[in-house]
Protein backbone atom coordinates (compact mmCIF):
# COMPACT_ATOMS: atom_id res chain seq x y z
CA UNK A 1 0.00 0.00 0.00
CA UNK A 2 1.27 3.24 -0.43
CA UNK A 3 -0.07 6.95 0.09
CA UNK A 4 -0.12 10.02 -1.51
CA UNK A 5 0.95 13.51 0.87
CA UNK A 6 -1.10 16.07 -0.61
CA UNK A 7 -1.25 19.67 -0.32
CA UNK A 8 -3.10 22.29 -1.97
CA UNK A 9 -2.06 25.95 -3.27
CA UNK A 10 -2.50 28.69 -0.41
CA UNK A 11 -4.96 30.93 -0.07
CA UNK A 12 -3.63 33.91 -1.88
CA UNK A 13 -2.62 31.73 -4.60
CA UNK A 14 -5.90 30.79 -5.04
CA UNK A 15 -7.29 33.76 -4.90
CA UNK A 16 -5.41 35.13 -7.99
CA UNK A 17 -5.62 31.17 -9.50
CA UNK A 18 -5.97 31.09 -13.43
CA UNK A 19 -5.13 28.09 -14.13
CA UNK A 20 -6.19 25.59 -16.87
CA UNK A 21 -6.88 21.27 -17.25
CA UNK A 22 -7.09 19.34 -20.26
CA UNK A 23 -9.75 16.41 -19.58
CA UNK A 24 -8.96 13.16 -20.25
CA UNK A 25 -11.58 11.61 -22.99
CA UNK A 26 -14.96 10.26 -21.03
CA UNK A 27 -14.67 6.90 -19.87
CA UNK A 28 -18.48 5.82 -20.19
CA UNK A 29 -18.46 7.60 -23.86
CA UNK A 30 -15.18 5.57 -25.13
CA UNK A 31 -16.57 2.18 -23.41
CA UNK A 32 -19.96 2.77 -25.82
CA UNK A 33 -18.18 3.50 -28.95
CA UNK A 34 -15.94 0.55 -28.86
CA UNK A 35 -18.47 -1.91 -28.43
CA UNK A 36 -20.35 -0.22 -31.55
CA UNK A 37 -17.04 -0.52 -33.77
CA UNK A 38 -16.52 -3.90 -32.59
CA UNK A 39 -19.88 -4.74 -33.72
CA UNK A 40 -19.37 -3.12 -37.00
CA UNK A 41 -19.52 -5.54 -39.92
CA UNK A 42 -15.61 -6.18 -40.90
CA UNK A 43 -12.74 -5.12 -39.42
CA UNK A 44 -14.17 -2.06 -36.59
CA UNK A 45 -12.38 -2.00 -33.95
CA UNK A 46 -9.04 -2.70 -35.35
CA UNK A 47 -9.75 1.04 -37.08
CA UNK A 48 -10.13 2.19 -33.46
CA UNK A 49 -7.17 4.05 -32.97
CA UNK A 50 -7.94 6.25 -36.17
CA UNK A 51 -11.75 6.59 -35.52
CA UNK A 52 -11.58 7.54 -32.20
CA UNK A 53 -10.01 10.48 -30.90
CA UNK A 54 -9.54 11.43 -27.63
CA UNK A 55 -10.39 8.14 -26.41
CA UNK A 56 -10.07 7.66 -23.09
CA UNK A 57 -6.54 6.25 -21.39
CA UNK A 58 -8.56 4.64 -18.62
CA UNK A 59 -8.20 1.35 -16.90
CA UNK A 60 -11.28 0.25 -17.91
CA UNK A 61 -11.15 1.82 -21.53
CA UNK A 62 -7.95 0.10 -21.86
CA UNK A 63 -9.54 -3.13 -20.65
CA UNK A 64 -12.42 -2.96 -22.66
CA UNK A 65 -10.08 -2.70 -26.03
CA UNK A 66 -7.85 -5.17 -25.12
CA UNK A 67 -10.69 -7.74 -24.33
CA UNK A 68 -12.28 -7.07 -27.81
CA UNK A 69 -9.19 -7.50 -29.21
CA UNK A 70 -8.17 -10.76 -27.73
CA UNK A 71 -8.42 -14.34 -29.00
CA UNK A 72 -8.06 -15.93 -25.23
CA UNK A 73 -10.87 -17.90 -24.24
CA UNK A 74 -10.54 -16.56 -20.69
CA UNK A 75 -11.20 -12.99 -20.46
CA UNK A 76 -10.73 -11.01 -17.22
CA UNK A 77 -12.39 -7.66 -16.30
CA UNK A 78 -10.48 -7.04 -13.76
CA UNK A 79 -12.58 -4.52 -11.59
CA UNK A 80 -14.23 -2.60 -14.84
CA UNK A 81 -17.98 -3.13 -14.40
CA UNK A 82 -18.88 -1.49 -17.05
CA UNK A 83 -16.83 -3.17 -19.45
CA UNK A 84 -18.12 -6.52 -17.80
CA UNK A 85 -21.47 -6.04 -18.56
CA UNK A 86 -20.89 -4.97 -21.71
CA UNK A 87 -18.71 -8.00 -22.63
CA UNK A 88 -21.76 -10.29 -21.34
CA UNK A 89 -24.64 -9.09 -24.00
CA UNK A 90 -21.39 -8.52 -26.63
CA UNK A 91 -20.02 -11.92 -26.39
CA UNK A 92 -23.47 -13.42 -25.82
CA UNK A 93 -24.05 -12.85 -29.43
CA UNK A 94 -20.54 -13.40 -30.60
CA UNK A 95 -19.31 -16.55 -32.26
CA UNK A 96 -16.84 -17.95 -29.46
CA UNK A 97 -17.58 -19.77 -26.08
CA UNK A 98 -15.50 -17.62 -23.32
CA UNK A 99 -15.27 -17.31 -19.68
CA UNK A 100 -15.88 -13.58 -18.40
CA UNK A 101 -14.17 -13.31 -15.05
CA UNK A 102 -12.61 -10.97 -12.87
CA UNK A 103 -11.55 -9.21 -9.56
CA UNK A 104 -12.63 -10.22 -6.06
CA UNK A 105 -15.05 -7.32 -5.85
CA UNK A 106 -16.47 -8.02 -9.70
CA UNK A 107 -17.01 -11.53 -8.60
CA UNK A 108 -19.36 -10.09 -5.38
CA UNK A 109 -21.52 -7.45 -8.04
CA UNK A 110 -24.76 -9.10 -9.35
CA UNK A 111 -25.37 -9.58 -12.92
CA UNK A 112 -28.51 -12.03 -12.45
CA UNK A 113 -30.78 -9.36 -13.98
CA UNK A 114 -28.49 -8.73 -17.12
CA UNK A 115 -28.10 -12.31 -17.72
CA UNK A 116 -31.67 -13.50 -17.44
CA UNK A 117 -32.78 -10.79 -19.70
CA UNK A 118 -29.94 -12.35 -22.14
CA UNK A 119 -31.07 -15.78 -21.67
CA UNK A 120 -34.69 -15.09 -22.68
CA UNK A 121 -33.38 -13.57 -26.03
CA UNK A 122 -32.16 -16.91 -26.31
CA UNK A 123 -28.30 -16.47 -24.96
CA UNK A 124 -26.21 -19.85 -23.71
CA UNK A 125 -24.98 -18.33 -20.25
CA UNK A 126 -24.25 -20.32 -17.18
CA UNK A 127 -22.52 -19.14 -14.03
CA UNK A 128 -19.38 -20.72 -12.71
CA UNK A 129 -19.60 -19.85 -9.27
CA UNK A 130 -22.46 -18.74 -7.11
CA UNK A 131 -25.74 -17.97 -9.17
CA UNK A 132 -26.24 -14.43 -10.17
CA UNK A 133 -22.74 -13.24 -10.15
CA UNK A 134 -19.33 -13.92 -11.73
CA UNK A 135 -17.48 -15.43 -13.42
CA UNK A 136 -19.42 -16.56 -16.24
CA UNK A 137 -19.33 -19.16 -19.30
CA UNK A 138 -20.26 -17.68 -22.28
CA UNK A 139 -21.66 -20.02 -25.58
CA UNK A 140 -22.05 -17.15 -28.04
CA UNK A 141 -25.20 -17.42 -30.38
CA UNK A 142 -26.90 -15.75 -32.86
CA UNK A 143 -29.52 -14.06 -31.48
CA UNK A 144 -33.53 -13.95 -32.43
CA UNK A 145 -34.15 -10.38 -30.57
CA UNK A 146 -37.61 -9.54 -29.73
CA UNK A 147 -39.51 -7.82 -26.92
CA UNK A 148 -38.44 -8.59 -23.16
CA UNK A 149 -38.74 -6.53 -20.10
CA UNK A 150 -36.18 -5.45 -18.02
CA UNK A 151 -35.70 -3.42 -14.21
CA UNK A 152 -35.25 -0.34 -14.51
CA UNK A 153 -34.09 0.50 -11.26
CA UNK A 154 -31.01 -0.96 -11.08
CA UNK A 155 -28.07 -0.24 -12.64
CA UNK A 156 -28.65 1.41 -16.20
CA UNK A 157 -25.63 -0.50 -17.73
CA UNK A 158 -27.45 -3.59 -17.86
CA UNK A 159 -29.96 -1.58 -20.02
CA UNK A 160 -27.00 0.20 -22.43
CA UNK A 161 -25.22 -3.94 -22.47
CA UNK A 162 -28.79 -4.83 -24.04
CA UNK A 163 -29.32 -2.13 -26.39
CA UNK A 164 -25.75 -1.56 -27.50
CA UNK A 165 -26.52 -5.10 -28.93
CA UNK A 166 -30.08 -4.50 -30.43
CA UNK A 167 -29.40 -3.64 -34.39
CA UNK A 168 -27.41 -6.53 -34.36
CA UNK A 169 -29.98 -8.89 -33.14
CA UNK A 170 -32.05 -10.49 -35.98
CA UNK A 171 -35.39 -9.34 -34.99
CA UNK A 172 -34.38 -6.40 -33.24
CA UNK A 173 -35.18 -5.08 -30.11
CA UNK A 174 -37.79 -3.99 -27.86
CA UNK A 175 -36.94 -3.76 -24.19
CA UNK A 176 -39.69 -2.27 -21.57
CA UNK A 177 -38.42 -0.99 -18.81
CA UNK A 178 -39.79 -1.67 -15.71
CA UNK A 179 -40.12 0.63 -12.51
CA UNK A 180 -38.50 3.50 -12.16
CA UNK A 181 -35.51 4.56 -14.73
CA UNK A 182 -32.14 5.11 -12.58
CA UNK A 183 -29.63 7.11 -14.48
CA UNK A 184 -31.69 7.94 -17.42
CA UNK A 185 -29.34 9.92 -18.89
CA UNK A 186 -26.52 7.60 -19.26
CA UNK A 187 -29.60 5.38 -21.58
CA UNK A 188 -30.07 8.60 -23.44
CA UNK A 189 -25.93 8.62 -23.93
CA UNK A 190 -26.36 5.21 -25.60
CA UNK A 191 -29.22 6.07 -27.71
CA UNK A 192 -27.40 9.18 -29.04
CA UNK A 193 -24.23 7.08 -29.38
CA UNK A 194 -25.88 4.28 -31.02
CA UNK A 195 -27.49 6.65 -34.02
CA UNK A 196 -23.96 8.53 -34.34
CA UNK A 197 -22.99 5.33 -35.81
CA UNK A 198 -25.70 4.54 -37.48
CA UNK A 199 -28.74 2.69 -35.53
CA UNK A 200 -32.31 3.20 -35.41
CA UNK A 201 -33.82 3.37 -32.34
CA UNK A 202 -36.84 5.04 -30.58
CA UNK A 203 -38.00 5.71 -26.74
CA UNK A 204 -41.30 5.91 -25.89
CA UNK A 205 -42.31 5.82 -22.73
CA UNK A 206 -41.17 2.83 -21.15
CA UNK A 207 -40.41 1.06 -24.33
CA UNK A 208 -37.28 1.81 -26.48
CA UNK A 209 -37.23 -0.20 -29.46
CA UNK A 210 -33.76 -1.08 -31.47
CA UNK A 211 -34.59 -1.75 -35.38
CA UNK A 212 -32.46 -4.50 -36.88
CA UNK A 213 -29.86 -2.22 -38.45
CA UNK A 214 -26.24 -2.94 -38.45
CA UNK A 215 -23.44 -0.28 -37.44
CA UNK A 216 -21.23 1.03 -39.40
CA UNK A 217 -17.61 2.44 -39.16
CA UNK A 218 -17.47 6.52 -38.49
CA UNK A 219 -15.16 8.79 -36.96
CA UNK A 220 -16.15 9.79 -33.28
CA UNK A 221 -14.29 13.04 -30.94
CA UNK A 222 -14.62 11.30 -27.45
CA UNK A 223 -16.00 14.26 -25.34
CA UNK A 224 -13.99 15.07 -22.10
CA UNK A 225 -15.14 13.43 -18.87
CA UNK A 226 -17.81 15.46 -16.95
CA UNK A 227 -17.73 12.58 -13.76
CA UNK A 228 -13.55 14.14 -13.51
CA UNK A 229 -14.76 17.40 -13.94
CA UNK A 230 -16.70 17.39 -11.26
CA UNK A 231 -13.15 17.29 -8.84
CA UNK A 232 -12.82 20.69 -10.25
CA UNK A 233 -16.35 22.08 -9.46
CA UNK A 234 -15.38 20.55 -5.99
CA UNK A 235 -12.16 22.64 -5.96
CA UNK A 236 -13.60 25.94 -7.22
CA UNK A 237 -16.36 25.54 -4.47
CA UNK A 238 -13.84 25.74 -1.64
CA UNK A 239 -11.39 28.28 -3.73
CA UNK A 240 -11.60 31.85 -2.55
CA UNK A 241 -13.58 34.60 -4.19
CA UNK A 242 -11.88 35.83 -7.68
CA UNK A 243 -10.42 32.30 -8.18
CA UNK A 244 -11.36 31.27 -12.42
CA UNK A 245 -10.15 27.60 -13.39
CA UNK A 246 -10.39 26.32 -17.32
CA UNK A 247 -11.38 23.03 -18.35
CA UNK A 248 -11.30 22.05 -22.04
CA UNK A 249 -12.74 19.16 -23.45
CA UNK A 250 -16.47 19.57 -22.53
CA UNK A 251 -19.44 20.53 -24.39
CA UNK A 252 -22.32 22.20 -23.99
CA UNK A 253 -24.42 19.86 -25.89
CA UNK A 254 -23.17 16.72 -24.03
CA UNK A 255 -23.60 13.16 -24.21
CA UNK A 256 -23.65 12.70 -20.39
CA UNK A 257 -26.10 13.10 -17.95
CA UNK A 258 -23.02 14.58 -15.58
CA UNK A 259 -23.14 18.00 -17.09
CA UNK A 260 -25.77 18.89 -14.97
CA UNK A 261 -22.78 19.89 -12.41
CA UNK A 262 -23.33 23.38 -14.12
CA UNK A 263 -26.77 23.60 -12.27
CA UNK A 264 -25.76 21.57 -9.22
CA UNK A 265 -22.50 23.62 -8.49
CA UNK A 266 -24.07 26.81 -8.81
CA UNK A 267 -26.04 27.35 -5.18
CA UNK A 268 -22.75 25.83 -4.03
CA UNK A 269 -20.73 28.99 -5.29
CA UNK A 270 -19.79 28.08 -8.93
CA UNK A 271 -20.60 29.49 -11.35
CA UNK A 272 -19.98 28.07 -15.19
CA UNK A 273 -19.59 30.10 -18.73
CA UNK A 274 -18.92 27.30 -22.09
CA UNK A 275 -16.29 28.54 -24.36
CA UNK A 276 -15.61 26.98 -27.95
CA UNK A 277 -12.48 25.15 -25.65
CA UNK A 278 -14.91 23.79 -23.28
CA UNK A 279 -15.64 26.00 -19.91
CA UNK A 280 -14.31 28.34 -17.33
CA UNK A 281 -15.64 28.34 -14.05
CA UNK A 282 -15.74 31.11 -11.11
CA UNK A 283 -16.43 31.64 -7.41
CA UNK A 284 -19.21 34.01 -6.66
CA UNK A 285 -19.99 34.80 -2.90
CA UNK A 286 -23.62 33.72 -2.82
CA UNK A 287 -23.86 30.17 -1.09
CA UNK A 288 -27.22 28.35 0.08
CA UNK A 289 -26.84 26.52 3.41
CA UNK A 290 -29.09 23.54 2.68
CA UNK A 291 -28.70 21.49 -0.57
CA UNK A 292 -31.60 19.20 -1.80
CA UNK A 293 -30.68 17.02 -4.60
CA UNK A 294 -31.78 13.65 -6.10
CA UNK A 295 -28.79 11.89 -8.10
CA UNK A 296 -31.00 9.66 -9.71
CA UNK A 297 -29.28 10.59 -13.10
CA UNK A 298 -26.13 11.37 -12.10
CA UNK A 299 -25.02 8.97 -9.25
CA UNK A 300 -21.24 9.27 -9.89
CA UNK A 301 -21.59 12.90 -8.58
CA UNK A 302 -22.59 11.87 -4.95
CA UNK A 303 -19.46 11.33 -3.51
CA UNK A 304 -17.84 14.97 -4.75
CA UNK A 305 -20.61 16.61 -3.66
CA UNK A 306 -21.54 15.21 -0.41
CA UNK A 307 -17.81 15.85 0.26
CA UNK A 308 -17.93 19.43 -0.80
CA UNK A 309 -21.29 20.18 1.26
CA UNK A 310 -19.29 18.44 4.22
CA UNK A 311 -16.30 21.06 3.27
CA UNK A 312 -18.46 24.02 3.06
CA UNK A 313 -20.58 23.17 6.08
CA UNK A 314 -23.91 23.05 3.58
CA UNK A 315 -26.25 20.35 5.18
CA UNK A 316 -27.63 17.74 1.99
CA UNK A 317 -30.42 16.03 2.06
CA UNK A 318 -29.82 13.51 -0.93
CA UNK A 319 -32.09 10.75 -2.34
CA UNK A 320 -31.21 8.70 -5.71
CA UNK A 321 -28.43 6.47 -4.11
CA UNK A 322 -29.44 2.91 -4.67
CA UNK A 323 -26.83 1.97 -6.94
CA UNK A 324 -23.98 3.33 -5.16
CA UNK A 325 -24.04 0.47 -2.81
CA UNK A 326 -23.27 -2.09 -5.81
CA UNK A 327 -20.39 -0.01 -6.94
CA UNK A 328 -16.70 -0.60 -6.47
CA UNK A 329 -17.41 -0.93 -3.06
CA UNK A 330 -20.42 0.22 -0.88
CA UNK A 331 -20.22 3.94 -1.65
CA UNK A 332 -22.68 5.19 0.81
CA UNK A 333 -20.94 2.75 3.72
CA UNK A 334 -17.70 4.64 2.69
CA UNK A 335 -18.66 7.82 2.86
CA UNK A 336 -19.74 7.47 6.30
CA UNK A 337 -16.86 5.57 7.49
CA UNK A 338 -14.73 8.29 5.95
CA UNK A 339 -16.73 11.73 6.92
CA UNK A 340 -17.00 10.59 10.40
CA UNK A 341 -13.69 11.44 12.27
CA UNK A 342 -14.07 14.92 10.64
CA UNK A 343 -17.23 15.08 12.63
CA UNK A 344 -19.53 14.69 9.67
CA UNK A 345 -22.32 12.48 9.80
CA UNK A 346 -24.24 11.29 6.52
CA UNK A 347 -27.08 8.74 7.50
CA UNK A 348 -29.92 7.06 5.83
CA UNK A 349 -32.95 8.19 7.16
CA UNK A 350 -35.17 5.47 5.46
CA UNK A 351 -37.33 5.82 1.96
CA UNK A 352 -33.89 6.56 0.32
CA UNK A 353 -33.44 9.33 1.84
CA UNK A 354 -29.00 10.10 3.20
CA UNK A 355 -29.20 13.12 5.40
CA UNK A 356 -25.32 15.37 5.40
CA UNK A 357 -25.32 17.36 8.94
CA UNK A 358 -21.43 19.15 10.56
CA UNK A 359 -18.62 20.99 9.43
CA UNK A 360 -15.65 19.51 8.54
CA UNK A 361 -12.81 19.89 10.97
CA UNK A 362 -9.25 18.29 11.74
CA UNK A 363 -9.24 14.95 13.18
CA UNK A 364 -7.87 15.57 16.88
CA UNK A 365 -4.02 13.64 16.55
CA UNK A 366 -2.33 13.17 13.16
CA UNK A 367 -3.02 14.28 9.25
CA UNK A 368 -6.02 13.51 7.96
CA UNK A 369 -5.86 10.27 5.59
CA UNK A 370 -8.71 8.94 3.65
CA UNK A 371 -9.38 5.21 3.10
CA UNK A 372 -9.82 4.59 -1.15
CA UNK A 373 -11.62 1.08 -1.00
CA UNK A 374 -10.69 0.04 -4.63
CA UNK A 375 -12.50 2.91 -5.03
CA UNK A 376 -11.14 5.67 -7.57
CA UNK A 377 -13.73 8.20 -7.36
CA UNK A 378 -13.59 7.96 -3.11
CA UNK A 379 -9.47 8.95 -4.00
CA UNK A 380 -10.25 11.83 -6.47
CA UNK A 381 -13.79 13.15 -4.19
CA UNK A 382 -11.81 13.55 -1.16
CA UNK A 383 -8.58 15.33 -2.66
CA UNK A 384 -10.47 18.69 -2.55
CA UNK A 385 -10.21 18.48 1.01
CA UNK A 386 -6.05 19.41 0.47
CA UNK A 387 -7.48 22.84 0.02
CA UNK A 388 -9.31 22.65 3.55
CA UNK A 389 -6.54 20.96 5.19
CA UNK A 390 -2.66 22.14 5.56
CA UNK A 391 -2.21 18.38 4.37
CA UNK A 392 -4.08 15.36 3.69
CA UNK A 393 -3.18 12.20 2.97
CA UNK A 394 -4.95 9.81 0.53
CA UNK A 395 -4.40 5.73 0.76
CA UNK A 396 -4.20 4.04 -2.62
CA UNK A 397 -4.06 6.60 -4.69
CA UNK A 398 -3.14 4.28 -7.85
CA UNK A 399 -6.87 3.37 -7.68
CA UNK A 400 -7.74 6.75 -9.60
CA UNK A 401 -5.92 4.66 -12.57
CA UNK A 402 -9.36 2.92 -13.67
CA UNK A 403 -10.68 6.17 -15.18
CA UNK A 404 -8.39 9.85 -14.73
CA UNK A 405 -4.83 7.85 -14.19
CA UNK A 406 -3.44 11.71 -15.11
CA UNK A 407 -5.69 13.51 -11.61
CA UNK A 408 -2.38 13.43 -9.46
CA UNK A 409 -0.57 14.51 -12.55
CA UNK A 410 -3.29 17.27 -13.59
CA UNK A 411 -3.36 18.26 -9.90
CA UNK A 412 0.47 19.21 -9.80
CA UNK A 413 -0.29 21.44 -12.94
CA UNK A 414 -2.98 23.74 -11.73
CA UNK A 415 -0.46 24.29 -8.31
CA UNK A 416 -0.95 21.17 -5.70
CA UNK A 417 2.13 19.38 -4.51
CA UNK A 418 1.49 15.27 -4.43
CA UNK A 419 4.23 12.91 -3.14
CA UNK A 420 3.98 9.36 -2.37
CA UNK A 421 5.40 8.33 0.86
CA UNK A 422 5.62 4.74 2.63
CA UNK A 423 2.86 3.59 4.25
Amino acid sequence: MTLLELYGPSAEQMRSWKVRVQLEGSKSISNRALIALALCPGEGISNAAQLLDNLSPSEDTQTMLRLLQSDEDVLDAGAAGTTFRFLTAFMARSNRAVTLTGSARMLQRPIRILVEALQELGADIAYLGEAGYPPLRIQGRELAGGRIKIPADVSSQYISALLLIGPMLRDGLELELVGKIGSRPYITMTLRMMEQFGAKVRWEGMIVRVQPKPYRSVPFRVEGDWSAASYYYSMMALAPEGAELAIDGLFADSYKGDAVLTRLYEPLGVRTQFTDRGVVLQRHKNRVTSLPFDFSDCPDLAQTVVVTCAALGISGQFVGLESLRIKETDRTAALQTELAPFGVEFVEKGGGLWQLHGHLTAPPTGIPTIKTYDDHRMAMAFAPLAMHFPVLRIQDPEVVRKSYPGFWNDLRKIGFSATEIPA
